[in-house]
């Protein structure tokens, strides 16, 4: 999926996306009452999880949610904190050494903005997240969104618009654009 595609909701790839969303909800649940020190356990269901192992040297505290696992790419000595969300039908992927704060949630998916298209349609975009980037706890990343390298996402941000190299990006207030 693309910034400019649109997937209907009744169709077979969204019933296919539907019973992956089923299952990796099924596999982050149980990864996350899992002991903290069941290394081997996390593995295996990391592996499930993503249909791959997980690169060397990340690190993943749960819990952990994804609602299909198999486009989160992560690349080396990546970490994330406790309590985050990737919500990764369209693609996430995150950068070597990237430091994901708790809470943080990734959303590549969501609904077109006009009423009559809302409930019948997902539009959406990847998300990438270039390396030695930092996203702070609570920042929530819109679908399409590029961040450049050494870029920082303060905490609590809602970030719509990609990010250039090199940046602090802050700020969540909502504001009024238009009325229908």
């Amino acid at each position: 999926m693309s910034d400019d595609r649109l997937l209907r909701i009744h169709s077979a790839e969204f019933q296919s996306m539907a019973e992956r969303v089923l299952r990796a909800t099924e596999l982050t649940s149980r990864l996350n009452v899992l002991p903290f020190e069941d290394e081997e356990g996390k593995s295996a269901l990391f592996r499930q999880i993503l249909g791959k192992p997980l690169p060397p040297r990340v690190t993943i505290y749960p819990p952990f949610y994804t609602d299909h696992g198999f486009r989160l790419d992560l690349a080396e000595r990546v970490f994330i904190n406790q309590n985050c969300t990737f919500l990764d039908y369209a693609g996430i992927r995150l950068g070597e050494r990237v430091m994901v704060g708790p809470k943080a949630t990734f959303i590549t998916v969501g609904h077109p903005v006009d009423p009559e298209e809302r409930r019948g349609w997902l539009s959406g975009g990847p998300i990438d997240v270039a390396e030695n980037v930092w996203i702070g706890a609570g920042a929530t990343i819109l679908p399409g969104v590029s961040i450049g390298r050494d870029a920082v996402v303060a905490a609590g941000a809602v970030v719509a618009d990609d990010v250039p190299p090199a940046s602090l990006v802050t700020g969540s207030k909502a504001t009024v654009h238009r009325r229908w």
